[in-house]
């Protein structure tokens, strides 16, 4: 039985029609009009340890691995001074216009709860407020609309390491408390922005929640959805709507199981993000330079048909997942037949680190690939990529792709216009 909205009740005990949401919506982008152009700030407030290694190689430590371990097996100290350095050079006001100069629109940027709250036990190191403050000035001052989205949850909502913990399974779900801290966050964060809406057009409550592990899981995030979109669209404690968009993650679900949730007219003003890649498989790494682009080609369908905005909120360029620490620290790549239970497909020499490595008919596919991409998900909303840049990932990273050809300076400049038939 699905969950009882309880943002519709809410609306009701308000004086509120359910009917009121047919009111024309007016956000801070014409989103159904104009495509979603960008990309993602990753593993700068909230760490990742493929993203930015040195960070953790220069612990000297092998069980840090994630956030959480970086706080508690070191000296604070020392994280601290890390990590306070980290956050003042890994993204600057330069990057929002080098971002802004490459003819996108939108950056999301990823941060964890613990940016606004640390309860008790919990080793990790705050901070980050005031870089969330300088990353909304930097986008408004560069006409960049920016994309707040909650990274992690208390408990680990899917076991990432990107989720700030990484741990076998995922404890949010299976916690009350867990979803009413995330509940509380997400209301600071929407009473932080209510106003500004026309600079961050969009909150993201939560990023990937593990459907994948059933039921358990997606019953509580279906039931945090229409939470969320009290807590986003209704900030100011009465009748009063706000502007900011709910973009919701389909939580690695097929987008056909959200039909109707959260739909006009009853809701107004919700977006889905989901994320697309096709390296996460031994299947999809054995797949054909062809295959991975007719297999992104073949999304086109479900993305233009969906009944809410839908964006592609991370997906890369990348065809392997051979990038160092892809998988987490300490973990190998399929393609190589380094992750433990994999096959050997093949080197992973030439495919990852730095472009220089990269031969001629690689950065083609690249380009290929990336444009096939950008095509298939503009049938849907548009598309965020991920992620800026990196320290030795090149094949993942915007930065590179611009400055090495196989993504080209303005977005809308396709030479394989064709690419998927």
């Amino acid at each position: 039985m699905a969950p009882f909205p309880r943002a519709m009740f809410a609306r009701a005990i308000l004086g509120l029609s359910i009917l009121s949401s047919a009111v024309a919506f007016n956000g801070g982008f014409p989103y159904g009009s104009e495509k979603v152009r960008g990309v993602n700030l990753g593993g700068w407030l909230v760490l990742e340890p493929w993203i930015t290694p040195s960070l953790f190689d220069d612990t000297g430590n092998a069980g840090i691995v994630d956030e959480w371990t970086y706080g508690s097996l070191q000296s604070l100290t020392v994280a601290e001074e890390a990590l306070t350095n980290h956050w003042n050079t890994w993204i600057t006001e330069s990057d929002f216009a080098a971002i802004a100069a490459a003819g996108l629109n939108h950056v999301r940027l990823p941060i964890g709860y613990w940016a606004f709250e640390v309860g008790p036990g919990e080793p990790y190191i705050q901070g980050q407020l005031p870089y969330l403050q300088k990353a909304i000035t930097w986008a408004t001052q560069n006409n960049l609309k920016l994309i707040i989205d909650l990274h992690g949850a208390p408990g680990s909502q899917n076991g990432f390491d990107n989720s700030g913990h990484r741990i076998s399974f995922p404890g949010w779900h299976s916690n009350a408390t867990n979803v009413q801290r995330t509940d509380t966050i997400i209301k600071q964060i929407a009473s932080m922005v209510a106003d500004n809406y026309e600079n961050v057009p969009i909150i993201a409550p939560l990023n990937e929640p593990a459907g994948f592990d059933g039921d358990a899981v997606l019953s509580v995030v279906r039931q945090y959805w229409y939470d969320s979109f009290g807590n986003i669209r209704y900030p100011f404690g009465s009748a009063q709507q706000s502007n900011t968009v709910e973009l919701i993650h389909d939580a690695f679900q097929p987008l056909s199981y959200w039909d109707g949730v959260l739909t006009y007219p009853d809701y107004e003003g919700v977006a889905m993000d989901t994320h697309i890649y096709t390296i996460f498989s031994q299947a999809e790494v054995e797949m054909t330079q062809a295959q991975h682009i007719s297999t992104v080609c073949a999304k086109q369908s479900s993305l233009s048909s969906f009944d809410l905005w839908t964006i592609v909120g991370e997906w890369t360029p990348a065809a392997t997942d051979c990038a160092t620490y892809l998988n987490g620290r300490g973990i190998g790549s399929r393609y190589d037949g380094t992750y433990p239970g994999s096959t050997f497909v093949g080197s992973c020499t030439g495919l990852t680190g730095s472009a220089s490595t990269f031969s001629s008919s690689y950065k083609t596919f690249l380009r290929q690939f990336w444009e096939a991409q950008v095509i298939s998900y503009e049938k849907g909303q548009g598309w965020i990529q991920w992620t800026w840049k990196a320290e030795n990932a090149d094949e993942w990273t915007y930065q590179a792709g611009l400055a090495n050809g196989w993504i080209p300076q303005n977005p809308t400049d396709l030479i394989y216009p064709n690419i998927c038939g």
